[in-house]
């Protein structure tokens, strides 16, 4: 397994391989590629015959999953799509149903360590957070457009901030002074609408951590891709597949696991994974960023 971009590090590898075993499974479903790396390892583990549907909302990202995986030949196929919009897409490839589908909902390094593409406030950039750089609104445009009332509503619904209200009128309050496009002003901003948020930073959480993860959240309508992709689960799996779904924040994982959990209630499926899988002390040493993943899998009855 070779690196697959600098400072790129797929999260939860060994778990992802053995809980989905994929050995003798003939037609693999990776919904959010990335650069490839669990794609490569579960191609490796699967044998031959296998082939991958890769699919990313990134261009980028597809661009370096071609290369990464090119030895693999024609048996991968990838697609610049939602992964919500699995089943369209296995329809376009004429294929399915899957014996195996993988989604890692996290946001791969290269994204947040690009400051172009404005995911983070680590180093100052444009107010993006858009996955598909081709359009749609972007973080800006809400911070600037929506009502206070609505912007505290998206930062607390979506980054659990309970200062939400007090950061959305720092916000507007700024705007009306002009408008706001760089992450580092908009980091300023919220770390000065937050109590005792020098506390925060000496913890290592940055105050603007959780309204930055709600505007990405907005931004990207990523719970509501999630929703539908769960919702398209019972269309798109074969007979005895293996779903798994690697998530990072609280919104994300109680989702997967009510959904999980109805599957299971109806007896569509069974759950593998009673508690989350979680990355190892030592995972967590090489890629710190791997801290807050849970791995949920089911395996469909049907």
């Amino acid at each position: 397994m070779r690196p697959q971009g600098p400072g790129h590090v797929s999260v939860l590898l060994s778990a992802v391989v053995e809980l989905l075993s994929p050995a003798g499974r003939r037609l693999l479903v990776d919904c959010t590629v990335g650069l490839g790396g669990h794609a490569e390892a579960l191609l490796d583990a699967a044998g031959t015959d296998a082939r991958l549907i890769g699919i990313d909302l990134d261009e980028g990202n597809l661009a370096r999953a071609k290369i990464n995986l090119e030895r693999f030949g024609e048996r991968v196929r990838l697609f610049q799509a939602n992964f919500a919009d699995v089943a369209e897409v296995l329809d376009e490839a004429g294929q399915g149903p899957a014996d195996l589908l993988l989604a890692d909902l996290g946001v791969s390094s290269t994204q947040l360590d690009d400051p172009g593409r404005g995911l983070s406030f680590q180093a100052d950039g444009p107010l993006d957070m858009r996955m598909n750089a081709g359009g749609g609104q972007t973080a800006a445009d809400l911070v600037n457009r929506l009502p206070e009332a609505e912007l505290a509503d998206v930062i607390f619904s979506y980054g659990e901030e309970r200062h939400s209200r007090r950061v959305a009128r720092a916000i507007v309050a700024a705007r009306r002074d002009k408008r706001i496009e760089r992450t580092a002003e908009l980091a300023r901003i919220v770390t000065g609408a937050i109590p005792g948020a020098g506390a925060s930073v000496r913890r290592g959480i940055h105050p603007a951590t959780r309204t930055f993860q709600a505007l990405r959240i907005a931004v990207n309508d990523e719970l509501g891709s999630l929703e539908r992709l769960l919702a398209n689960l019972p269309d798109v799996l074969a007979p005895r597949a293996r779903a798994g779904i690697i998530s990072f924040h609280s919104l994300e994982d109680r989702r997967v696991k009510q959904s999980f959990a109805n599957l299971a209630a109806t007896g569509r499926a069974r759950a593998l994974t009673k508690k989350p899988e979680c990355a190892t002390v030592a995972e967590v040493a090489v890629n710190p960023r791997s801290r807050s993943a849970k791995f949920r899998v089911v395996e469909w009855v049907r």
